[in-house]
């Protein structure tokens, strides 16, 4: 048998935190112990009745046996610009706004090698999702940290960045609600997002994959609703979190057309086209009646209440997150964000990722998972509790 060396792109891809965990995870079940995993972000409850119904119907369609037409069907399109004119107040152009491809992490990592030469300045906060990492190895890029912080609401200063790197930067990448610190857009920020784009030429790419889970009553905004967002930026949206959809496979790009343009024709020479049926049942999902969206978010806000509470009142203090399934906890006084997880994971059975799994600038929190039932969350807080790790001690 040869073995045959990978090319120097695909070493330099880091290996994810997710799938060590998994396999650490597996060993203590394989022991028979319980493990409460509340590090995977995978949606726990299933896709609503109405939406599968639709993908049902959809599959006996003849019309969908076949290739589905390029750059997506003008029903979902049509579908998508209702959605957003209904949900923001924004306008968008079937035919030069729109791009849809199999699930958002094709657009994390198609955009970059859309918009940049190898070299190439990117930016965006940290810490952040590990595959934005994987996209600027992938894109040869360089890539320019901005480090955010909870006094600052997790949202970067433009204001710090050195002119010199502004002006070379080619492209923006922006996350609220933010994965994995929680953390809510402002206005204001995107109205200084678009000021600070245009005054540098810098096309921006907001990743709103968590765009419907906004907590207490608050809805996160979209990018576009700002004022020339549409000239400089694109969002991206998934089905994955809003309608349970993860495991479908279909999200979709909106706003700048030229952005757009290229994104599309990436998209045909190297992932194909979603099937066309799930195209129509994501149209179904997106023109219904969005109960159930907002029945989901309220599942989180409960949950999120339930597990904070919970820490707190064990002495581990918390602050809940404003967005997104995850709370970003700091860890107790004395621990490393790895030493407190592995501590998490031997003596209370409970996975969490630790901060530094999403760049250097995660370390001092772990990403707490909502995505399982509240009685798992009580569970958790009370192995915690009966672990007694949480107030350091020196060996």
């Amino acid at each position: 048998m040869f073995v045959f060396e990978e090319s120097k792109r695909l070493k330099s891809l880091p290996r994810k935190y997710m799938s060590k965990q998994a396999e650490a995870i597996a060993n203590y079940e394989r022991q028979g112990i319980d493990i409460i995993n509340l590090g995977r972000g995978n949606p726990d409850l299933p896709t609503p009745q109405h939406i599968v119904d639709s993908l049902k119907k959809a599959v006996d369609v003849e019309s969908n046996h076949g290739y589905p037409p390029y750059n997506g069907k003008k029903s979902l399109k049509q579908a998508i610009v209702a959605f957003y004119k209904r949900e923001y107040g924004v306008d968008l152009d079937p035919d030069t706004e729109i791009a849809i491809f199999n699930g958002s992490i094709i657009a994390v990592a198609a955009l970059p090698q859309c918009l940049l030469n190898p070299g190439d300045t990117i930016m965006f906060p940290e810490p952040a999702f590990p595959m934005y990492y994987s996209a600027v190895k992938l894109a040869e890029a360089y890539l320019y940290g901005l480090p955010v912080k909870e006094e600052d609401g997790f949202l970067p200063d433009y204001s710090a960045i050195p002119v010199e790197i502004a002006n070379r930067t080619k492209l923006l990448l922006l996350n609220y609600p933010n994965n994995p610190t929680g953390a809510v857009a402002t206005s204001h920020f995107f109205a200084e997002t678009v000021q600070f784009a245009k005054k540098h030429n810098i096309p921006v790419f907001h990743d709103m994959a968590y765009g419907s889970i906004g907590f207490d009553g608050h809805k996160p905004l979209s990018l576009l609703q700002t004022k020339g967002a549409k000239e400089i930026g694109v969002e991206v949206y998934t089905m994955s979190k809003a309608y349970n959809m993860a495991g479908w496979r279909v999200a979709f790009a909106v706003g700048n057309p030229s952005i757009i343009a290229g994104v599309n024709r990436f998209v045909e020479h190297a992932y194909g086209n979603v099937f066309g049926a799930v195209q129509d049942a994501a149209a179904a999902a997106l023109t219904a009646d969005q109960d159930c969206v907002r029945q989901l978010t309220d599942i989180y806000n409960q949950r999120r209440d339930t597990l904070v509470n919970g820490l707190n009142k064990i002495g581990w203090h918390v602050r809940p997150s404003a967005g997104t399934f995850f709370v970003w906890a700091k860890v107790p006084e004395g621990y490393s964000s790895e030493q407190f997880s592995a501590l998490l994971l031997d003596k209370a059975h409970v996975a969490v990722i630790p901060g530094e799994a999403f760049g250097q600038h995660g370390g001092g929190y772990v990403r707490i998972s909502l995505v399982t039932s509240e009685e798992r969350l009580l569970e958790a807080v009370q192995r915690i509790k009966d672990a007694n790790i949480l107030r350091y001690q020196k060996v």
